[in-house]
């Protein structure tokens, strides 16, 4: 998952206003996809690994242009050594880089978790604000992060992750034309129902590794088959083998 946070894009033309009947079919398909997805993936969860929301927003920091495999191996030993935001506002500079070099970036990623520890002593006395405005105000707080942190660790709604590869799948599934992370939340929010926006981002994820990867998607063996209109594209084509030439006889060496 990216932390990062993203400002609204210009110069991107947005897309014409469907009529209601277009309107009411997409949202029917946007609803059928998310229950098959449910079906299909019913134990996703977020695989950051957390004990409280303060943690978790910090794994969610560090996941910015990392693997969440390589963030869940640095997170125990980095809340064991500061448990809590006072802790770890407190940290030097070099020392919390140091525990977290192997996530990449750690330098940026150091200062923004040590300026959104500071602010969350400052203004919220040590605890997580149960607030996206509030949550996003928080250095290395974007609206990604503050949806991870809402969703998986208070059960709050607020909106739907948008990584890179909800991103991919979505436009694939033609739920979004947008490569921008706000913008196509904008139009996911408006199709997806509610109930599902928690969760709809883990199963995408998990469907995107175990069924639809960029490359080569399993179309065959797809529950949305029926829904994608971008179905059979992008597979993987058998290439057929030339037929082999015979090998020259060797050439007897003369004794």
């Amino acid at each position: 998952m990216n932390g990062s946070s993203h400002g609204r894009s210009e110069g991107v033309p947005d897309p014409p206003r469907l009529g209601r009947e277009a309107a009411a079919a997409k949202q029917t398909r946007a609803a059928a996809i998310a229950e098959r997805l449910a079906a299909a993936h019913p134990a996703a969860e977020c695989s950051l690994a957390f004990d409280s929301p303060f943690q978790l927003l910090i794994a969610t920091i560090l996941s910015a242009q990392c693997t969440d495999k390589r963030v869940n191996m640095v997170t125990g030993g980095l809340f064991r050594r500061w448990p809590t935001a006072p802790d770890l506002a407190k940290a030097r500079p070099r020392d919390l880089e140091a525990v977290i070099r192997s996530t990449g970036f750690y330098r940026a990623k150091a200062k923004n978790i040590l300026g959104c520890c500071r602010g969350l002593v400052e203004r919220h006395g040590g605890e997580v604000p149960r607030s996206l405005p509030d949550l996003v105000t928080l250095p290395g707080v974007g609206r990604k992060t503050a949806n991870v942190v809402l969703g998986s660790a208070f059960g709050d709604a607020e909106g739907i992750v948008v990584d890179t590869h909800v991103g991919r799948i979505t436009r694939r599934l033609g739920l979004t034309r947008h490569a921008d992370a706000v913008r196509a939340e904008r139009d996911l929010v408006k199709v997806v129902p509610r109930d599902h926006w928690i969760k709809f981002s883990h199963r995408l994820i998990e469907h995107g590794r175990t069924i639809c990867p960029a490359r080569g998607p399993n179309c065959d063996l797809c529950p949305l088959a029926d829904l994608c209109p971008r179905v059979g594209v992008n597979m993987p084509q058998r290439r057929r083998r030339a037929p082999r030439r015979p090998r020259p006889a060797a050439k007897r060496r003369r004794a």
